[in-house]
């Protein structure tokens, strides 16, 4: 069996790699993916580059094997391609593509002192993780690779440019790397002619203009796939180059894609390694809030974004501890079940969080005003540490700092949320997190069928868009019309016990941050 047109999406997130190949009605016809990690290399959460061409091989060599395996068709060509991954960090090379510094990912809390003084610069937050944080920190630092970089971009944006040759980037992840002027779809340029009048001084070879990737939206065509480009994705040789390339996006645009929440008055939640809420804003906010990122979706409508860079990474670290229990005892079980009975375990009306609180900061958490990552569990001598009651804590942990931003965008800027549509892993297991999350946020929260193939189906959605651009007006008309038209939806209301145990939990949690603080202080071991 075979497809007249077909779309690739690959997404770099932040402990895997996925690729999805769909057809013309955006079924999915193969997937691939690769299990990866980011190293913490002297006070620096990185990836090797050459870790990523490995990864990305891998998947797509699984995603080919799978789609011969499934239609006994050998894939060379394919319609369009599209790259996405995490956004932020800092990615500089040279004049000749060399890297300047080890790839700095958006886990990293180590541009502090930079981005206090953009957000007061540009009365605009400017959050740690963003690109231009990372480029001031380093011209703070006095590095002295600062004055070679030619080039400036996120991980999609690198990967995009080795396959195809072109520095360009989707609007929804360039505004992560500096803001985004949404009435002309570009920088802003009073914001950009601060920021080259600030670094005169500097002498540096470069204005940032010019070391920034060119931006586009989504639709655009991006270039083409160049045949060193094809041997990279495909080092078989069996992979055709002149392939078109849609613009490489962020994981936040992806998942505004993936659920169909790009147009104003929607908004979704994305789960996973890091937790994020994507709101789509009919005006500007009203104050610069450090817990609230403004940006944009692919089609450049400004969002307001609550980023918190610690999620599910504690859960799954307890969670083969739990595992490792099992093997002692000579039991075999699933990761799958495991994860849906621990989870479960959590739901029973009896489970109490009363004296019992998590912190999950693998990473430092802004939002929190905590440095550095230190996983920590606090309990008190009379509470009940039964196995629904420390899970169900993981779980709260989980969103804690998430509900913090929400607060301040239901609260002070009088946001009316209808419903937020989530994906990532803490769905995986079906009503749980959906069930403690709407019920902290009192707000619905709903999954749709299509959320768990992520952010790979959604940038496989924009590549076969940009092929199908025509025959619609806008993105929002091509997801509305063509890709969730039939789509289901699941929405669960909250659960009022649930709620009220998770407002107790936040108070134990906000007045217990300070242990938090010192742990971080004095918890070290070379």
């Amino acid at each position: 069996m075979t497809f007249q047109k077909l779309h690739l999406g690959i997404e770099l997130g932040s402990t895997r790699v996925k690729a999805v190949l769909v057809n013309n009605d955006l079924e999915v016809v193969a997937s691939g993916v690769h299990e990866w990690q980011n190293n913490l290399i002297n006070g620096v959460w990185t990836y090797d580059l050459e870790d990523v061409w490995i990864s990305i091989q891998t998947t797509y060599n699984n995603l080919k094997e799978n789609y011969f395996n499934n239609h006994n068709v050998k894939l060379t060509s394919i319609s369009s391609i599209g790259i996405s991954a995490m956004m932020h960090g800092y990615l500089a090379l040279d004049k000749y593509d060399n890297l300047l510094t080890p790839f700095r990912t958006w886990r990293n809390t180590i541009t502090e002192s930079a981005a206090y003084i953009l957000t007061n610069e540009f009365l605009f937050n400017i959050p740690q993780r963003w690109s231009i944080a990372h480029l001031y920190q380093s011209i703070l630092n006095n590095e002295s690779h600062v004055n070679d970089i030619s080039y400036l971009t996120t991980l999609a944006g690198y990967v995009h440019y080795k396959l195809s040759g072109k520095k360009v980037l989707g609007i929804g992840d360039a505004s992560g790397m500096f803001p985004i002027d949404s009435t002309i779809g570009n920088y802003n340029k009073t914001m950009m002619n601060q920021f080259n009048c600030g670094i005169q001084p500097y002498n540096f070879k470069w204005t940032l203009n010019k070391i920034l990737p060119k931006i586009l939206s989504a639709g655009e065509c991006a270039g083409y796939l160049s045949k060193d480009g094809a041997l990279l994705l495909d080092p078989s040789g069996e992979l055709q180059e002149g392939i078109p390339l849609c613009p490489p996006e962020g994981d936040a645009g992806t998942g505004m894609v993936a659920t169909n929440s790009i147009d104003i008055h929607t908004g979704n939640i994305s789960a996973g390694t890091s937790v994020f809420s994507m709101i789509v804003l009919e005006k500007e906010l009203s104050n610069v809030y450090p817990e609230i990122d403004v940006v944009n979706t692919p089609t450049g409508k400004p969002v307001a974004m609550v980023h918190c860079n610690n999620c599910t990474s504690d859960i799954n670290e307890w969670i083969k501890l739990f595992r490792e229990v099992n093997c002692l005892f000579g039991n075999e079980i699933s990761e799958d079940e495991l994860y849906s009975k621990l989870f479960n375990s959590a739901m029973d009306a009896k489970v109490s969080t009363k004296g019992l609180v998590h912190y999950n900061y693998y990473s430092g958490e802004s939002i929190t005003e905590v440095d550095d990552g230190r996983p920590l569990f606090i309990r008190t001598p009379n509470s009940e540490l039964s196995l629904g009651n420390f899970m169900r804590s993981l779980l709260y942990s989980s969103i804690a700092t998430l509900k913090i931003g929400m607060d301040i965008l239901i609260e002070s800027e009088g946001i009316k949320l209808n419903q937020l549509l989530g994906h990532g892993g803490l769905f995986k297991t079906k009503g749980v997190g959906q069930t403690i999350l709407t019920s902290a946020l009192d707000t619905l929260i709903a999954v749709n069928e299509t959320a768990g193939e992520g952010g790979a189906w959604g940038m496989a959605i924009l590549a076969s868009y940009m092929c199908n651009r025509e025959k619609y007006d806008t993105l929002n008309d091509y997801l509305s019309n063509k890709v969730f038209k039939n789509n289901v939806i699941e929405v669960i209301e909250p659960d009022k016990n649930i709620q009220y145990d998770f407002n107790q939990y936040m108070k134990e949690y906000m007045s217990c941050l300070d242990v938090e603080k010192v742990a971080i202080r004095k918890l070290i071991r070379e």
